[in-house]
């Protein structure tokens, strides 16, 4: 007898796609139709299953709510954006590359400052300069499991996706979320004071009904090819109410003597 069910996607392992269906996980297969990387199912995705004679088979992806391509993920509802403000040291441009890409998919943006116990003056430095343009901060110290509460608040009803640098304590943020070790902590070489990357595929997490929490593999670049140069401005706050003042269309808010920006 055939049955068709509803789920979420958990986890992707080779060919097999680990869904979460009635708050039970189970394996299932896709259909041959999804053969382009925009169609497959991927971690976030909600799927109907058929379930026929024990076997789970993946037979349609519903709407995305959005889609990113790296980390390779449907449905994200915030990003928290980890930097750490000493070992490795807060890589700025990274974090503005990662607004600028939570603001390209429309989803929400929270700066978490971890390790705020190794260098206070550079944290408090951080949270000044984008609490200033309007984006929301936590300051935290993952390993002295400070300021964990309002993080929980924050992902209370989302599908959020941690990013940031290798070292910066996304995994041991999520591990004390979930009060249990279900991600691997990173090391820190204590040679060039670079994280050494240890989450190798993306996975949610189910904190509560309806929150999810996502381990990304960490990186130390982060490419947003996807936005045009021409577009790009339109990607970070502070430059809103200056746009209108620059006195050609194709500005490019580099070298332009006239550019409002």
């Amino acid at each position: 007898m055939e049955v068709i069910k509803q789920g979420r996607v958990i986890q992707i392992i080779s060919n097999l796609f680990i869904v979460e269906i009635d708050n039970q996980l189970v394996e299932c297969i896709s259909r041959g139709i999804f053969k382009t990387r925009e169609e497959k199912p991927v971690v976030g995705d909600n799927v109907k299953v058929k379930v026929e004679e024990n076997q789970f088979t993946i037979i349609e992806v519903f709407n995305r709510r959005q889609y990113c391509k790296r980390p390779k993920m449907a449905n994200i509802t915030q990003l928290l954006c980890v930097v750490s403000s000493k070992h490795p040291t807060a890589d700025l441009l990274m974090l503005d590359k990662q607004l600028a890409f939570a603001e390209y998919l429309q989803i929400k943006p929270v700066i978490i400052i971890n390790k705020t116990d190794l260098d206070e003056e550079m944290a408090q430095n951080i949270n000044s300069i984008y609490t200033k343009v309007g984006y929301p901060v936590i300051m935290t110290s993952a390993k002295n499991q400070k300021n964990i509460d309002p993080i929980k608040k924050n992902l209370r009803g989302n599908i959020s996706a941690f990013s940031g640098n290798s070292g910066v304590g996304k995994s041991t943020l999520i591990n004390n979320l979930l009060k249990q070790e279900v991600t691997l902590e990173g090391e820190i070489s204590k040679k060039n004071k670079k994280g050494k990357n240890t989450t190798t595929s993306v996975k949610l997490y189910k904190l509560e009904e309806d929150t999810y929490i996502a381990d990304t593999p960490g990186f130390s670049t982060f490419d947003i090819y996807e936005i045009s140069s021409k577009e790009l401005y339109h990607y970070f706050k502070e430059f809103e109410q200056y746009a209108d003042h620059c006195e050609y269309q194709d500005c490019t808010h580099l070298k332009e003597k006239k550019c409002g920006i």
